[in-house]
């Protein structure tokens, strides 16, 4: 008989928690291929100037070209907009939406809390649950932003519809309001979001679906007890006879 091969005794397993699901997967992919077409053909026409888009934009051809493939994202994005209120709609009524991305005080508590820690204040960290406050605060000022985007792009797109039943003036302040924001939400994303998710740390959660227990402990601490019940400045992982789960 041929020997059967077993696991070593005392290899570390390793726990996974899911954090986002297959269609948030999706949506955080697709929204990060709109916006970033959104951004390079949006910018390019603000910034006309620019060596690069004087480049880009050298005929009037190329010009309509770039305005159409930002009218294509732009419709896209809508869509997912929709799709994402519609959800979100949906799973209040069905009292199956999960409360853990909305602000509270507690967000106030934990920000006043890091503050104090980053300046030496304090020794102790604050302790988030499933989402911290910057991660909510990415959230809803992207939320918001886009709201802001999508208003003034519509705007932007038809003027002389809107013109019909709205002030004139309404057309070149909706034109600075979406340049306006959208830079921001640019600087937002490159800056802030980045370095909190690439550079900080790097979290593929949004990719995978998942945290293992290591991160759960360190970063979710409140979110890692209320679903095992165990200490989060425990011992990580178990000392068992088995491979990774």
């Amino acid at each position: 008989m041929s020997a059967v091969s077993r696991p070593a005794a005392g290899i570390q397993t390793v726990r996974f928690f899911a954090r986002f699901t297959i269609g948030q997967r999706w949506e955080h992919t697709i929204l990060i291929i709109t916006f970033t077409a959104l951004a390079l053909t949006g910018l390019v026409q603000k910034y006309r100037t620019w060596p690069i888009s004087q480049q880009v934009l050298a005929t009037p051809e190329a010009v309509m070209t770039v305005r159409n493939i930002h009218h294509v994202f732009a419709v896209l994005l809508m869509l997912q907009v929709v799709y994402h209120l519609g959800r979100a709609v949906y799973l209040l009524a069905k009292r199956r939406m999960s409360a853990a991305m909305f602000p509270t005080w507690q967000d106030v508590r934990d920000a006043a809390q890091m503050i104090k820690y980053l300046f030496f204040l304090s020794a102790k960290q604050p302790r988030f649950g499933k989402y911290n406050f910057e991660q909510k605060f990415t959230y809803w000022f992207l939320f918001f932003g886009i709201g802001i985007m999508v208003v003034t792009g519509f705007i932007i797109w038809f003027p002389v519809q809107v013109a019909s039943f709205l002030p004139g003036g309404v057309i070149p302040a909706a034109k600075l309001a979406h340049s306006t924001e959208a830079v921001v939400a640019v600087i937002f994303v490159v800056i802030w979001h980045f370095y909190h998710v690439h550079l900080q740390r790097l979290n593929l959660s949004m990719f995978t679906g998942r945290l293992n227990e290591d991160v759960m402990r360190e970063y979710h601490p409140a979110e890692y007890e209320r679903l095992t019940g165990q200490p989060a400045s425990g011992a990580s992982g178990e000392e068992e006879s088995g491979g990774q789960v």
